[in-house]
Formats: C-alpha cells, structure tokens, sequence
C-alpha cells in the first residue's frame, strides 16, 4: 500500500495523539502500519502526473478529500481508469459524493452526531457521549473494505473496476440496529441508557468485593437459569418476576439489585471462576494493561510488538480478521516522510536520481 502525503507536512495524523514521546505520535506507527510513504504534492500539476503514474499501475485508489477535488486536480476516476480500466476508487467521505451536504467538511465526529449513535451514547440525563475512540472514521473505513472486497469480486467477472463511495454518517447509521422502525411504527424513541440493555436482561456491570466490576450477560432463558443456579438462587428461575425474558426486562432494575446484592461478595476471581463454570458470559472490562497480562490475547498473537526508530520497540494490535492459508502480519510499523520515494519514483516509475532530486528541490516530492 502506498500513501501519497504532502511534502515537508505529511499526513496530518502524524501529528495526531494523546500521548506524544519524545515529540512523535503513537497513533501513526500503527494507522499508517504496512504503508510505504512516498510524497507527492497533488496541487501542483507536476505531482499530479506522478500520482497518475503510480495510479496507472495501481490496483485500488482510496481517498477521502471533499468531493470534486480530485477533479479540479485532473485526478478523477474517469480520468484515472483511462490509463488502468480495471481500477477501482472507494471515495470515503463525511457525506458521500451526492446530497445537498456533500460539499460539507466532515469529520468523524459529526458523521457520528448525524448518524444516530451520539444520540444513544452515554448515561442517561446526561449530554450524548463519545464513545472513546474515532469510531465514525473507522466505520466508514470498513464500509469502503466491504464495498472494495465486493467491487474486486465483481471486476474478476467484468475486468472493470468501479468507484465504492463510503459516506460516515451512513457507515454510523449502518450500525443502528431497528433504531428507524422503532420510530416510525413503534413510536420509541431510544434514549441514552447507561451500561444496561433496556428490557434485556439481567445484562449490566456489577460491582465484586474490593470495588472491582464485571460485565455478566445472563438474559437468554437458559443462561438465566444457570446464572440464577450459580448463584444459589434457583428460585428465580420459577419466579413469575424473572421466568422468562419479557417478564425480567420488565423487572430489571430490582433483577440487577437482586445480582449485585450477590456479586459484591465475591472477589473478581472467585466470582469469574463460579460464572466461568457454570458457562454463563462474563469478564472484566479490560484496559490497556489487561490486554498486556492476559494469556489469551498472547496465544493468539492478538498484540504484535515492531520494531520503531523512536521508541524501540511499539506494540499494536495484530491482524484480524485471521485466515488460515493467507494470514498476513504487521510487516512494519508507520514508515518516516517519505522514506519510500526511491522506491516508488526510482523502481517502479524510472525516475533517474537526478530527476528526483530536482523534484525533491522544488517541492514536487
């Protein structure tokens, strides 16, 4: 994969990061993982034809800039697939290509806001929430692998590519489950809700001995039955308050009393291990840290450590999904400014040293 960056600023997520160790981000290492950085400034039309060059030997193109713009540039898909019929462009965008909003600036954020899943975020009376990471961007992200995987499908029949617009917002509202017909036939309007699942359960945090908390998701009838089991409590599962799965959504505040009155007097180890046992879902809430001590993110390679000039050595997550005869693997982390020019301008295009280091001189690379 090759990312085309500006000369001298590259990708803005470079500078992007809570944490920043001696001055350089921790999340481009790992976005930016298996990439070949090679700079090219697409305003100028010099850098444009290179770009088409590259392009032309190109499988996938994938940008994100506003809609129009790779057109002002001359970069346009039916410009593009001109020099290369088979390719395929997916066009991520805050509000896809068309609409009285396309030619809005969006982020992530905003996608998310108008997408639906802000609304439901967070506890209830309390403003919507972030949910702690960019998920609207990494949505719309899977959305443009799913149509790209689909549009590769289709060009192994046709030999011709196709563009795959991937908008935010909808990849968000994508994700929102029977939110629409819930208003429109059922009149509901979700609301904020906390940790708990409205009228599923018993599905909530509780609080063990020592202020520790686990998640426990019982509310399937037969589960219930073994959490109630486990618990000693095998009164209620004849309950006519928690029989059955709309009777204990309809009681499940007192239902959630009921368990927590029980989890808080067991340690975490002890409580996880009866629950383990008795085959009933339930586990920590993992931080960072948890992922580095546990045994099962080690056996499955789930975190992989790389090799980095600044930092040594930077862990980050492995590759999922995982396939048994082409598992892939995290070759490198986020490469340096431009550090594969000679690479892409030199032995894929031909450009004489010479020749780049005029480009490189007047800002071109």
């Amino acid at each position: 994969m090759i990312k085309l960056e500006p000369p001298g600023s590259g990708d803005p997520m470079r500078q992007w990061g809570r944490e920043k160790p001696h001055g350089r981000s921790l999340w481009w290492p790992v976005v930016a993982r298996n990439k070949k950085s090679v700079t090219c400034n697409l305003r100028d039309p010099e850098g444009q034809q290179l770009a088409r060059r590259i392009i032309a030997e190109a499988d996938i193109v994938v940008e994100n800039f506003r809609p129009g713009t790779l057109e002002r540039w001359g970069l346009g898909f039916d410009e593009l697939r001109k020099d290369n019929p088979g390719l395929i462009m997916a066009r991520v965008s805050g509000y896809g290509q068309s609409g009285p909003y396309s030619s809005r600036a969006g982020f992530g954020s905003i996608g998310e806001a108008m997408g639906g899943i802000r609304y439901v975020t967070g506890d209830a009376g309390m403003p919507p929430s972030r949910s702690g990471i960019s998920i609207g961007d990494s949505l719309a992200a899977v959305f443009a692998t799913v149509g790209v995987l689909a549009a590769i499908h289709q060009r192994e029949r046709s030999g011709r590519g196709q563009l795959v617009y991937s908008a935010i917002y909808e990849a968000v509202l994508g994700m929102m489950e029977s939110l629409l017909p819930e208003w429109e036939i059922g009149g509901y309007q979700r609301e904020r809700t906390g940790s708990v699942l409205p009228n599923i359960a018993p599905s909530n945090v509780y609080p063990t001995k020592g202020d520790e908390m686990i998640l426990v998701a019982a509310n399937q009838d037969t589960v219930f039955a073994r959490l109630a089991t486990a618990m000693g409590r095998d009164d209620l599962i004849t309950n006519p308050r928690y029989r059955d799965h709309a009777s204990r959504g309809e009681n499940m505040v007192e239902l959630d009393d009921v368990i927590a009155d029980w989890t808080r007097d067991h340690g975490t180890e002890e409580l996880l291990a009866i629950l383990h046992e008795a085959g009933v879902p339930a586990g920590r809430i993992y931080t960072a840290q948890d992922m580095f001590a546990d045994p099962h993110f080690a056996a499955r390679d789930a975190i992989v450590r790389l090799a980095h000039p600044d930092f040594g050595e930077i862990p980050m997550h492995g590759v999922f999904p995982k396939l048994s005869e082409t598992p892939g693997s995290v070759r490198h982390a986020g490469p340096q400014l431009g550090e594969h020019n000679a690479d892409i301008y030199h032995d894929l295009l031909g450009v004489d040293d010479q020749a780049l280091a005029d480009l490189t001189k007047r800002g071109i690379i």
